[in-house]
């Protein structure tokens, strides 16, 4: 248990960009995040160049570590992205596509996945249980995909027809993870490492598991309540990577950011398929929606200790990351103020 008792300032570094005059307007927004709390990492990106960085409060309150461009945040459901682009990394190797029916690549599943196809699973309107709904309340062993795939195989139906619903599904990205594993012939993790964050060099980037070794720079995930702070970075489901078991920093977001505007990970015509929602405003690991008569690429994460937004107006070039190690609040209002004030400041 830990309670704030003094001021902390951390000024983070990115590439050349290096933010020493900061605006008390940004700092207001951060207050809760600075002294000896629980911290956060900001940056705003307005074509390629780094026009805000910052960093506030401590990634480990108990070794009183504060958090830079580089400390590690879980990404919680903003991992969703990078499990989207893995399976179209694999659509474009012609090893399945949209269509590409769930049994083809699972056939021990039960007879109701019949109609799940990869392009509802990406999209998430293939109806599959929750998988959280169907742990034991006695079960003290944290879940892992493979447990995710084993919960299904003991259900007999989804929750509406395949295709014809969206229902926002965890699930649906553990089995992607899962795919990725079994298409490739590598573990996630792996795949993950070998075909996104080394060719980006993304070197603080992983799919983390509990106790998991080489992990420099992680960040650890806190509960700050009635002004109490207690230690709360794993769950039960934290172990499952594919919905949102990735970490990352803002030094390598940054280039994940950039490369999206190119090829480099993927052809553009998969890449597109990825900004491009099915019945409901969601693409490949992508919420798209309009803010204030722009078009919004966006992802939000939520888990036990962490909370992230990242969102992009690609016609800008502008993009706004928030990185925070508290389970609350919300932090989608602090990236809309960021944007309010950069990108709509003529405004």
């Amino acid at each position: 248990m830990f309670r704030s008792i003094a001021y902390l300032v951390f000024c983070g570094c990115l590439i050349n960009a290096c933010v020493t005059d900061q605006p008390d307007q940004v700092d207001q927004l951060f207050k809760k995040y600075q002294d000896l709390n629980p911290g956060a990492a900001i940056m705003v990106i307005h074509h390629g160049e780094v026009v805000l960085s910052r960093s506030y409060g401590l990634a480990d309150l108990e070794r009183q570590i504060p958090v830079s461009d580089s400390s590690n945040f879980r990404l919680a459901s903003t991992t969703k992205q990078f499990t989207a682009m893995a399976v179209l990394q694999l659509m474009d190797q012609n090893k399945l596509n949209f269509d590409t029916k769930l049994r083809s690549v699972f056939p021990e599943f039960p007879d109701y996945a019949d109609p799940i196809n990869y392009g509802q699973l990406l999209h998430h309107t293939a109806g599959l249980i929750d998988y959280e709904d169907l742990i034991s309340d006695t079960a003290v062993v944290p879940v892992l995909d493979a447990d995710v795939l084993v919960l299904l195989l003991g259900q007999d139906s989804t929750y509406f027809k395949p295709g014809t619903e969206y229902s926002y599904s965890n699930t649906g990205y553990s089995i992607l993870a899962l795919s990725v594993e079994r298409l490739s012939g590598l573990s996630f993790s792996d795949y993950l490492k070998q075909n996104i964050f080394d060719p980006l060099q993304m070197n603080g980037s992983l799919a983390y598991v509990k106790d998991s070794p080489s992990f420099p720079n992680r960040a650890l995930g806190y509960l700050v309540a009635a002004d109490i702070i207690s230690f709360s970075d794993q769950s039960m489901t934290s172990a499952v990577l594919g919905d949102g078991g990735i970490y990352s920093s803002l030094r390598d977001m940054y280039k994940w950011d950039q490369a999206l505007y190119s090829t480099r990970l993927l052809s553009q015509t998969y890449l597109d398929s990825a900004f491009s929602p099915w019945l409901e405003n969601y693409g490949c690991g992508w919420r798209i929606e309009d803010y204030r008569g722009k078009e919004r690429i966006s992802h939000t994460g939520s888990t036990c200790g962490f909370r992230s937004d990242y969102m992009r107006f690609p016609a800008d070039g502008f993009s706004v990351i928030v990185l925070t190690n508290r389970r609350e609040p919300g932090v989608q209002y602090l990236a809309e103020a960021l944007t309010d004030i950069y990108l709509f400041k003529d405004k």
